[in-house]
């Protein structure tokens, strides 16, 4: 357990970090902007494969036994996500109307495991990320960066959508399992 928090500390600090702008441009300043990059890729992948590996071999504590039905709002809260983070990489009027697509798929994805998981170690987990993806989005908006489209194009929207949905079944229909070793379908 300790392994995944330190991961969590880790990762957030690093993301963190990024929302001090004058302490990171002053960090740019003196290391360059190439090796930042770097430095601060190197941080966060230790801390996330902090995170995977902790998270796996936590014990699962259970704090509350979460109703079989909570599943199918997970699912249903999950529809939207990843639509949102194929959003985020293209000028279509979703991102243009959302603003964050990539911290609203983050944040949606955090609620919706945190209704379908009741042990210690998930609580902490989707806890963690939905908790810093609130303060990120404040930071976001009080520093005025928030992403503007130009020219935002349905086209994108219609990609966004396809490709989004495309992952979306890939997840239900076995991904999840593959990569994250808990199958989302229970097949009798």
């Amino acid at each position: 357990m300790l392994e995944f928090v330190a991961g969590l500390v880790l990762f957030f600090a690093a993301h963190s970090f990024t929302m001090f702008r004058g302490a990171r441009q002053a960090a740019v300043d003196k290391l360059g902007p190439i090796p930042y990059r770097v430095l601060y890729s190197l941080v966060s992948l230790a801390g996330f494969v902090m995170i995977v590996h902790g998270f796996g071999h936590a014990p699962r504590t259970e704090l509350w036994t979460p109703p079989l039905w909570m599943r199918h709002v997970t699912m249903l809260l999950m529809l939207p996500v990843f639509v949102l983070l194929v959003a985020a990489y293209v000028p279509g009027k979703i991102k243009a109307a959302v603003k964050n697509p990539m911290l609203m798929a983050l944040k949606t994805w955090a609620l919706a495991h945190l209704l379908a998981n009741g042990d210690l170690a998930s609580v902490l987990l989707f806890g963690a990320f939905l908790a810093w993806g609130v303060v990120d989005l404040i930071a976001v908006k009080r520093g005025g960066r928030s992403p503007v489209v130009a020219r935002p194009r349905a086209v994108f929207d219609g990609v966004a959508v396809v490709v989004g949905l495309g992952i979306y079944v890939a997840f239900i229909m076995g991904l999840h399992q593959k990569l994250i070793g808990v199958p989302i379908l229970m097949m009798h």
